[in-house]
């Protein structure tokens, strides 16, 4: 069978724009600063849970037009464990051991491995997913307040990624929002709901099965 990509293989092929919400923060963060916001949530959560809409941003001309949008839900525990499923338009799921990375595209009853490795180190899936190390791999700074949130902007300190840089929307202590921008002037917006940290997560949560019948590939 032929291998192809889909529009969530490559978004984790170019580093996972991975994922937090809101809630469940303390009062005291609602007027601080993005950066302490941030810090305080990167620091007392070790896993979360929520959902995300996903929207892939064009710039037309002067302004900006909408050229996708996905939706779904997100599990994650630091470091490099993940799931990450998309439910519309199209199924798909993205899933991390910690050590494995599979993408299992559901109408094309097909897996690909590949290993995870350093590849979160500073990719936008690192904010959410890695280690708790950030400023090894980040470049920190307040960006202002814009839409309601306190806004923080993340670069990369590798000059070899795809993302030039991150940013993430703070509001009562948690990540709001993140916009990631590239090279070529594209922006993917991610928004989140219904987060909660530190849920009750099995041994074998994200130990992935493949399903019955599907093409396996290694990468």
């Amino acid at each position: 069978m032929k291998q192809t990509a889909s529009p969530g293989f490559t978004f984790i092929r170019h580093a996972a724009r991975l994922v937090a919400a809101c809630a469940l923060a303390l009062p005291a963060l609602a007027s601080a600063s993005a950066l302490d916001q941030f810090k305080s949530f990167v620091g007392s959560t070790k896993a979360a849970k929520g959902e995300f809409v996903q929207k892939q941003v064009k710039s037309v001309g002067k302004g900006e037009t909408v050229a996708n949008t996905s939706t779904g839900t997100f599990l994650f525990a630091r470091p490099g464990k993940f799931i990450w499923t998309y439910q519309k338009p199209y199924e798909q799921l993205l899933q991390a051991d910690g050590q494995k990375l599979y993408i299992y595209d559901k109408d094309l009853n097909q897996v690909t491995v590949r290993q995870l490795g350093d590849a979160l180190g500073s990719s936008p899936a690192a904010i959410l997913f890695g280690s708790n190390d950030l400023e090894k791999n980040f470049a920190l700074k307040e960006a202002g307040a814009r839409d309601g949130l306190e806004w923080l902007e993340a670069t990369p300190k590798t000059k070899d990624t795809t993302f030039d840089r991150i940013g993430i929307g703070l509001k009562d202590g948690v990540p709001r929002a993140m916009e990631l921008r590239d090279s070529f002037g594209q922006v993917s917006v991610l928004t989140f709901s219904k987060f909660e940290k530190n849920p009750a997560i099995s041994a074998d949560q994200f130990r992935f099965e493949v399903p019955k019948g599907a093409d396996v590939f290694q990468q």
